[in-house]
């Protein structure tokens, strides 16, 4: 799929669930991807991107973000707590956060730096064991441990099961989020996005619709 019929499949799934296609922001997901396929996206007027790994995000961005003004990074992958300085010095925001250990490295670097980036919490709504998420049981509890820091947590986040029925789990988020108060919904893919969004997402993650399959 070609990046404008993306993102005219976006308008049109927020149009038919009553929202404003503005209100959902498309991050590409340029993850181990080549720079031959990554600057035609951004030729085409694409800012915002998600990377999965620091220091690929760091190596490809610290040269072709300059060249693109506005453009945005999104960690979208696991964030280990000895990566997370660099990560807050490049990241607009990380999507990702997901244990105590990690935020209170994020509140002690964001007091160190004067600044934080947008966070999300993972949710692991599956509760899948070799997957990374807070458990939706203790959500409630992590977010406000997140605020008792100060941390700007502005969503949530998840990924569902690959083998499932994406929907009761993007349901499950949004309930979780208004509970708490958050409006940001991180969830969707290429696979799954105008079903995120017409249940609420705000960022959806496309990759491989975008660029293609990863070598």
């Amino acid at each position: 799929m070609s990046l404008d019929r993306i993102r005219r499949s976006i308008a049109e799934a927020a149009r038919a669930a009553g929202r404003d296609p503005a209100d959902v922001t498309l991050v590409a997901v340029s993850k181990m991807q080549p720079e031959s396929r990554v600057l035609p996206v951004l030729e085409a007027g694409q800012r915002v991107f998600g990377e999965n790994r620091v220091q690929e995000a760091q190596s490809r961005w610290g040269a072709l973000a300059p060249r693109f003004p506005g453009t945005e990074l999104h960690i979208i992958g696991p964030l280990q707590t000895n990566k997370a300085r660099a990560a807050m010095e490049i990241a607009h925001a990380i999507h990702s956060l997901d244990r105590p250990r990690l935020a209170e490295t994020l509140a002690r670097l964001a007091q160190e730096l004067g600044r934080c980036p947008q966070l999300f919490v993972q949710v692991n709504t599956g509760e899948e064991p070799q997957k990374a998420g807070v458990l939706p049981a203790e959500t409630d509890g992590f977010v406000a441990r997140c605020r008792d820091l100060d941390l700007p947590v502005v969503g949530l986040m998840c990924i569902p099961p690959a083998e499932e029925d994406p929907a009761p789990h993007f349901d499950m988020l949004r309930e979780m989020a208004a509970r708490n108060g958050l409006a940001g919904l991180s969830m969707g893919m290429s696979g799954d996005f105008e079903a995120a969004i017409a249940r609420g997402a705000t960022h959806v993650r496309v990759g491989s619709a975008i660029f293609g399959a990863r070598d």
